[in-house]
């Protein structure tokens, strides 16, 4: 099955070009679509030399910032492999998980992977309230959606590519991942979770996500998709 690597940047200039060779380096994507989110670092000015590391990177811009949503509905509707998987343009995610992300669909036990930070991976210490926050989201989607998954927040999702496709997705920002895990979940899809690894980075390093601004919206959609699609 050909695999899809799904790569929302933004203002990613320090890492972008070291996750693309990682991507690469593990021979496993039959693509790599890179969806720049508006970035005004730097970022744009390397994608001549991204674009000529393999022939199999595609590179699409957003004029304007959207949101990490909005960029990977955009990888989704561009992509042409049979798996999309995300993958974050910092080094927070080691592309060498890829293989055991990818294998239950290749075998037929699933049609959607989360890669867990909580299932005994190597993992770098957490924030403790980034932690508490995605716990406490965790906890809400089981018990919304009678699952017992460890970690709706991961950035590692990878669907077999008609799910996604047959699902309407509206979120623009981080909502994105409490909306596609409700609707998937809905549809009668179970998640099959494989623990990984993660290395956290700094907010000086340039982590972005929020919790205090970021939890009570994911806590909205995850409410408001379990009443509405």
């Amino acid at each position: 099955m050909k695999l899809s690597v799904i790569i929302p940047v933004y203002n990613e200039r320090e890492t972008l070009k070291d996750i693309v060779e990682a991507v690469l380096a593990v021979k496993r994507a039959y693509e790599i679509v890179i969806v720049d989110d508006g970035s005004a670092d730097g970022t744009r000015e390397l994608y001549a030399d991204i674009a000529a590391l393999d022939d199999s990177i595609k590179i699409h811009l957003h004029e304007t910032n959207m949101g990490k949503g909005a960029a990977v509905r955009t990888g989704f509707s561009v992509a042409s492999g049979d798996i999309f998987l995300i993958q974050d343009a910092d080094l927070e995610y080691d592309p060498r998980d890829y293989e055991m992300l990818v294998r239950p669909i290749e075998e037929g036990k699933a049609a959607v992977v989360y890669g867990s930070r909580f299932r005994g991976g190597p993992t770098k210490t957490m924030f403790f309230w980034h932690m508490v926050g995605n716990k406490l989201l965790t906890l809400i989607t089981n018990i919304l959606y009678n699952t017992i998954l460890t970690d709706m927040e991961t950035c590692y999702k990878v669907f077999r590519a008609d799910v996604v496709r047959n699902i309407p997705l509206r979120s623009k920002g981080f909502e994105f991942e409490p909306e596609v895990t409700s609707k998937v979940l809905k549809r009668g899809y179970r998640i099959y979770e494989v623990p990984i690894s993660y290395n956290g980075r700094e907010f000086d390093e340039g982590k972005k996500l929020n919790p205090w601004r970021e939890g009570p919206k994911a806590l909205y959609y995850l409410l408001k998709y379990r009443l509405v699609d």
